[in-house]
């Protein structure tokens, strides 16, 4: 009988745990177990009481090249003693396993694990702390690039727009919103004036769910799947919208983002025109990250995506935008 092909698996823990033994040196009582599934999936891996966190990237998600690039930066951000989960090497020195799954080639990382647990609801002093964290780990990435994406215009609003294209017909309201509002950011980041603009490597995911928290000050930042090159004020940008997204009440989310900023500049300042790109980089985020979601459709996505679920995207977004006094032209009246 043929074995049909698959376009995604899910590797057995069993046979994980015997691979890291293999790799690592790691004893016989070493425990594998799925974390979850999603973008990539995550396992949870303990030996002699040490735990660890072992991703497995989808087939095609990232090269070889773009994962070792990631990994580079995290290994210069633990030399600079930036607060992150770090990958391990195994007993050749190297970083990255290379298996044969049914799908094709995929990925695997062993990174160190990230102590604490996770907190939906940030106090203003953690907010701070996260301020202040972020900012050193800017003073470290400043200037630096990877061999991985350019975060700009194009893939932030332009390439994410076509990918949604995939899913949603163009002529419903919604689409039409992504679409002019694209055009709108387009023109303000091709016009900014980027000497005044801090440029680097940048996480462009950091909020609450991709980081550990032991008390209000210890915090470990994980998950560098997107980073890539950009205005480092994406960072800023990125975790006010999420704050924003989980914080209902407007004032306290104002509180908790001043904290957050305070301990930004506590450590490195924002210039007058990062600031004033912020809300707008936070716009061009909400449709970047709406793209890997219609890009994930097929094993991801799936179980959510819908053209109800678009109209409460846009819903959301359209919060951020009365909240930081964003009005899109030309957008159909109908939206």
């Amino acid at each position: 009988m043929t074995t049909f092909a698959v376009t995604d698996s899910t590797l057995s823990a069993v046979h994980l745990s015997l691979l890291i033994q293999e790799k690592y040196g790691f004893g016989k009582n070493t425990q594998c177990k799925l974390f979850r599934t999603g973008i990539n999936h995550t396992y949870m891996v303990s030996e002699n009481e040490i735990k660890y966190a072992l991703r497995i990237y989808s087939y095609k998600w990232r090269t070889e090249l773009e994962i070792r690039e990631e990994l580079r930066l995290l290994i210069l951000l633990k030399e600079n003693d930036i607060s992150v989960s770090f990958p391990i090497p195994d007993l050749n020195g190297d970083y990255l396993q290379t298996i044969n799954a049914p799908e094709g080639i995929r990925f695997g990382v062993l990174f160190s694990y990230a102590k604490g647990t996770k907190v939906r609801n940030l106090s203003a002093n953690t907010c701070y702390s996260i301020g202040a964290l972020m900012a050193k780990l800017h003073y470290t990435t400043i200037n630096q690039t990877l061999n991985r994406v350019d975060y700009n215009s194009k893939t932030l609003t332009q390439l994410p727009y076509q990918y949604a294209t995939t899913h949603f017909s163009e002529s419903i309201p919604e689409m039409q919103f992504l679409k002019y509002a694209g055009e709108q950011l387009t023109t303000l980041f091709n016009g900014a004036d980027s000497s005044k603009l801090r440029y680097g490597s940048v996480h462009l995911d950091l909020w609450y769910d991709n980081m550990n928290i032991e008390d209000e000050e210890t915090i470990t930042i994980f998950d560098f799947d997107f980073c890539g090159n950009g205005w480092l004020l994406l960072d800023l940008a990125y975790f006010n919208l999420q704050l924003f997204n989980t914080e209902p009440d407007l004032l306290v989310y104002q509180s908790k983002s001043d904290s957050f900023i305070k301990g930004y500049q506590d450590i490195t300042l924002i210039s007058e025109e990062e600031f004033s790109l912020i809300p707008h980089a936070g716009l061009a985020l909400w449709i970047f990250y709406f793209g890997v979601q219609s890009q994930r459709f097929d094993n991801w996505s799936n179980i959510f995506l819908s053209e109800n679920y678009l109209k409460h995207f846009i819903g959301i977004i359209r919060k951020w935008l009365k909240f930081n006094e964003i009005t899109i032209e030309g957008e159909s009246k109908h939206v």
